[in-house]
């Protein structure tokens, strides 16, 4: 598969067949996801694979409250999402559904990995990602190449010291985000809606469009 045929048809798939997903299959994934980008090599992206229909059940039980208030904010115009009601109403049953995914990846990270630069500036510190999720991308073009779908959620980073108790994730260890993993039910897209490049690129200076 091409690169740029991966990259624009990796969408988020909240639909997923019952196939099963081979050992071998993650293995090859996380093989080639680890060469991601990071800060000084140091590696600090970890993954807890969970197949348990328990332990699913209860990391859905955990997510669904932080998604039924998004969801009620999106319902009564409070939270401005900019999706298409199609898109909400795909979210809303992946999230009633979610313990049904046939695997979860909880991605962790170690602490001590991360040097996040930004954390004084008085806003949302962002930058200690940048050691996490290009790794995380490429787990999920990894799993594309393979015909494998994904995706990948953060709401249920808001519930980590259960999620860590539940999955025995040691002091040191953060976690970063979860992806669901699975066969697509429907296949993947033949297209993703984005911005132009001509809204998103600038030259120099932020109100100056590089390409016209």
């Amino acid at each position: 598969m091409e690169l740029s045929e991966a990259m624009r048809s990796t969408g988020t798939c909240r639909y997923f067949s019952d196939k099963f997903v081979p050992d071998e299959v993650l293995h090859q994934a996380f093989d080639n996801a680890r060469f991601g980008p990071q800060g000084g090599n140091r590696q600090p992206v970890r993954w807890v694979v969970v197949r348990d229909d328990a332990v699913k059940k209860r990391l859905a039980e955990l997510y669904l409250p932080y998604w039924e208030a998004y969801y009620a904010a999106i319902i009564e115009g409070s939270k401005a999402v900019g999706a298409v009601p199609k898109t909400i109403q795909s979210a809303n049953e992946f999230a009633h559904n979610l313990a049904d995914v046939p695997v979860m990846i909880v991605v962790c990270a170690e602490s001590d990995g991360i040097h996040p630069t930004d954390h004084e500036l008085g806003r949302l510190s962002v930058v200690g990602g940048a050691s996490i999720y290009p790794t995380v991308q490429n787990l999920t073009l990894a799993l594309r190449e393979q015909g494998v779908a994904s995706a990948l959620t953060t709401l249920l980073c808001a519930e980590e010291p259960a999620v860590k108790e539940l999955l025995n994730i040691p002091d040191g260890v953060i976690t970063a985000a979860h992806v669901a993993v699975g066969y697509p039910r429907d296949g993947f897209p033949h297209k993703l809606t984005r911005s132009p490049v001509e809204d998103i690129a600038f030259l120099n200076s932020y109100d100056a469009p590089m390409f016209a």
